[in-house]
């Protein structure tokens, strides 16, 4: 492996941040070691659990699958900076009544995704939104309460349109 680095500068959850960064560091690495911002979980290292999820510029990515230098120039998003723009309280309120958070460990990522669902405004059925939070795997709940909490979340912001 290189060792080859770059400088990157990029917002991440509002702040403005520089770096010296290897060029093979993923963004979820980046994030947790260099930066301390622990709620982007590192699962598969794949892409396909969904655990690392992250804002990158609006978009949901996967934190595994991108290298930090490709962050150089763009506002990053972590779960702690959706829950202190108060962006996902209604959300995290439904996560915690309806008890779709057990381990915890997806729970980062499947709001994130879920942030960018209901972003959309756009009404969904059941299976539009199981589809939607399809990439982030969930060992803990068996999806049922996630997927309520999410649809009664996007009703209650349709309803106040």
């Amino acid at each position: 492996m290189t060792d080859e680095t770059r400088d990157i500068a990029l917002t991440v959850n509002g702040a403005a941040v520089a770096r010296t960064v290897k060029v093979r560091q993923h963004l979820v690495d980046f994030l947790r070691h260099e930066l301390e911002i622990t709620g982007p979980h590192l699962g598969c290292e794949h892409g396909v659990c969904g655990a690392c999820t992250v804002r990158v510029n609006g978009r949901a990515v996967r934190g595994c699958l991108m290298l930090a230098v490709q962050a150089d120039g763009a506002e990053v998003a972590t779960i702690e900076g959706l829950t202190a723009s108060g962006e996902v309280a209604d959300l995290q309120e439904e996560f915690v009544k309806r008890n779709a958070l057990q381990c915890g460990y997806c729970t980062p990522g499947m709001v994130t995704t879920a942030a960018e669902l209901l972003a959309a405004k756009a009404p969904m059925t059941r299976a539009e939104i199981r589809a939607f939070l399809s990439g982030n795997y969930c060992r803990c709940t068996g999806y049922q309460a996630i997927i309520d909490a999410v649809e009664a979340t996007l009703a209650r912001r349709l309803a106040k349109r």
